[in-house]
Order: structure tokens, then C-alpha cells, then sequence
């Protein structure tokens, strides 16, 4: 066959491939339902290692090796496990309508609009997105009803917890109503005809530069300009059609800029991640067929013990804890709080009883959202 006939079947079954992950999804949607009105829960382990192990012996037949089913299969099954959940939810609490408000960080391009649009597409048909200057700026957003919702950066596995974001919450009253985790890919964008040995200045924000840093360090005579986002320092490159300026940020959000990829991979961690929360001035309930995570803040005094005493609590009634993270407490010198995730719903009987032990042995403790987990963690299939 000529090229452009083979390539031309290639985008034929490319497009057959989707129709067929779109009626895959559809058919896990209906999965949900069935799960609902039966009381069972999202995921069952013991099926997707069945499935996998099926699909992969059907892959040999077509001679599909098992490595390649099984990380195709991996990504299919997630997103039918978060749409799942996302139906479950929006079932249990009632849609909110067609369009939702959410504030974030930055404008169009920035990690924080990619990681919104990620969330929310799976619960509503319009996002009316409310890009922001700042984390104070989000939280005010929502606080005063001028958004729904907001996304804020939490932790990267790079350059660690986002402080400002844990501060801003020990004082807001809004509740943590979600979370999703969103890979990061840090490259250096330029205006058209830039060339990396042009490089005098560099545009990025402060998190993004701390990400990088390794990178940072092999250049000489360069200027960091701070900026309050990704998209600010597309803008400002942009706007400046400068080859000697650049800026740090995502692929996708630099070419809605107009700007070209330079060098990729910059992050001091191969595998580089930011987890989000999502934010609302209402709490959540969890449906107990979908995992829980819940965050709250305690104050456990300076107490020879204290901390060992809460965490032991958490131990005693078999709840697993995911991050634990102190913070000073303004106004009290060498005091901390400690922010506490864990793996539970708050209306779970050993939650509930932790949280009442806690509340007796802690000088203060407030929770600050039960929420869906969307740590995903793959299905494993022995080797062989």
C-alpha cells in the first residue's frame, strides 16, 4: 500500500478506537447505576485483576504484548473508576445544573486551568472558569459567592507542601470537597526563532522555580523574574516578542500563547505531581461505595507526648494517615498545628470515635473536609 493509504486507515481506526471508548465509558456510567441501586461498592480489585489477566491472554493472541495491555487498560480503568465516583457523587448530593464556577489560580494555561478542567468536566456541562492573582484572591471568590468552587495547589512531589495554600486554610470557613492529582511537565517556551544559548532572562512562578532549580543552576546570566502564575509568564513573553526572554511552564498552556517548546523535562523529579484540592462553602457527604479521604487541623500543645498521644488514637481504630504536616501558628512563637490526612469517612464508626477521642486529649481540632479519593492506585496482574 502507498503511505498515504496506510495512514489513512491509521485515522480510521484511530477514530473507530474512539467511538469505542466512548461507548466503554457510557456502558461503566450504566456499571454506576447498577451500583447505586444495589448498595455496592465503586471498585472490585478481584474483577479488574481478572480482567486484566483476560484481556492480556486475548492480547497474546493478537500479538499485544502484556506490559502494553495491561498500561492501556490501567488508564481505561481509572476513568471508569472516576466517572463512576463522580456519578455516585452528584447522585448522592444532587447536580447542581448545567454550569459551575470555579476560581483558580492564573489564566487560560496555566497548570491550575488544566487541572480544573480536568475535574470538573466530569460534573458539569460548562465550567465558567475565574482566574485569579493570587491564593488569598481564590478564597475570597468562594467566600463571597462570586464562584462555586475553587482549585487550589496543595503538594508537588518535587519541591514539596505549597505553605501559603495550608495557612490560608487554618482561617477560612470553606470545606474541602474534592481532590485529583495532575502530572506536571515543566519546559522552556520562547517566542518563535528563540534559541537556548540566547536565554538572559527567565519568567516563571516562584513554585515552578523552585521545581526546576537543578535545572537553573547549569545556566549563567540569567535573570528569574517572578510571576503570580504559568500564564502570567506566557503573557509576559508574549507580550515582549523578545528571544532573549522566556518563560518556564506547560506545553499545552505555552502554545495557546503563540510560544515553542525549547527544552522539555526540566523538573528535579522525573515523575513530577501536584495535588489539588478542591474547595466549596458546603460540605460533602461521601457515598460509602466510594473511598474517602479526610483533612482536618489539630493543635495538640507543646506537651511532652501530645503529638505520639493523637496519632496513636488514629492507630488504635485502625485509620491510616496519609500526610501529616505542621505549620506555625501566628501570634504563638515555637507552637504548631498539624494538618492530618487520612484514609476515612467522617461517618464511619471508627472515625467518628477518633475524632470525639481526639477532641478530649487535643487543645483544638476542626475538620476540614471528607472528600472522594481520587488516588487511583492500578490493579496489579502477577508478572508472569
Amino acid at each position: 500500500m502507498e503511505l498515504n493509504e496506510v495512514r489513512q486507515q491509521i485515522q480510521t481506526t484511530d477514530q473507530q478506537l474512539l467511538q469505542l471508548l466512548a461507548k466503554r465509558r457510557q456502558l461503566a456510567l450504566a456499571v454506576a447505576e447498577a451500583k447505586i441501586s444495589q448498595n455496592k461498592p465503586i471498585r472490585d480489585q478481584e474483577r479488574e485483576e481478572a480482567l486484566l489477566l483476560r484481556l492480556i491472554e486475548s492480547g497474546k493472541a493478537l500479538e499485544l504484548d502484556a506490559p502494553y495491555v495491561t498500561r492501556l487498560f490501567h488508564v481505561i480503568i481509572e476513568d471508569s473508576v472516576l466517572q463512576q465516583q463522580a456519578k455516585l457523587q452528584g447522585e448522592l448530593r444532587g447536580m447542581q445544573g448545567p454550569s459551575v464556577k470555579v476560581a483558580y489560580l492564573g489564566g487560560q494555561g496555566s497548570y491550575s486551568y488544566w487541572a480544573t478542567q480536568k475535574y470538573f468536566t466530569r460534573r458539569a456541562e460548562q465550567i465558567i472558569d475565574i482566574g485569579c492573582d493570587s491564593f488569598n484572591d481564590i478564597i475570597k471568590a468562594v467566600e463571597t459567592g462570586h464562584a462555586d468552587y475553587a482549585v487550589l495547589p496543595i503538594e508537588n512531589t518535587s519541591s514539596g507542601s505549597i505553605n501559603e495554600v495550608y495557612d490560608l486554610l487554618q482561617h477560612t470557613r470553606l470545606s474541602i470537597v474534592g481532590e485529583l492529582t495532575h502530572p506536571i511537565d515543566h519546559c522552556v517556551l520562547g517566542v518563535p526563532g528563540t534559541a537556548l544559548n540566547q536565554i538572559r532572562q527567565i519568567c516563571a512562578h516562584p513554585q515552578v522555580i523552585a521545581q526546576c532549580s537543578q535545572f537553573l543552576l547549569g545556566l549563567t546570566n540569567i535573570k528569574v523574574e517572578y510571576c503570580d502564575s504559568s500564564s502570567d509568564a506566557f503573557q509576559r513573553v508574549q507580550q515582549k516578542q523578545d528571544p532573549t526572554m522566556v518563560a518556564i511552564g506547560g506545553e499545552a498552556g505555552g502554545k495557546i500563547y503563540g510560544l515553542e517548546v525549547l527544552a522539555r523535562d526540566l523538573a528535579n523529579q522525573k515523575d513530577n505531581v501536584s495535588r489539588f484540592i478542591v474547595v466549596a462553602r458546603k460540605a460533602v457527604t461521601v457515598a460509602k461505595a466510594i473511598p474517602a479521604k479526610t483533612t482536618f487541623i489539630m493543635f495538640t500543645g507543646q506537651q511532652p507526648g501530645a503529638l505520639v498521644d493523637a496519632l496513636t488514637v488514629l492507630k488504635r481504630h485502625g485509620i491510616s494517615m496519609a500526610k501529616l504536616e505542621s505549620r506555625p501558628i501566628p501570634g504563638n512563637p515555637w507552637e504548631e498545628m498539624f494538618y492530618v490526612d487520612v484514609l476515612a469517612n467522617t461517618h464511619d464508626y471508627a472515625m467518628t470515635r477518633a475524632l470525639e477521642e481526639l477532641n478530649r486529649i487535643t487543645k483544638f481540632i476542626k475538620v476540614l473536609g471528607c472528600y472522594p479519593s481520587e488516588a487511583i492506585q492500578p490493579t496489579e496482574v502477577p508478572t508472569s
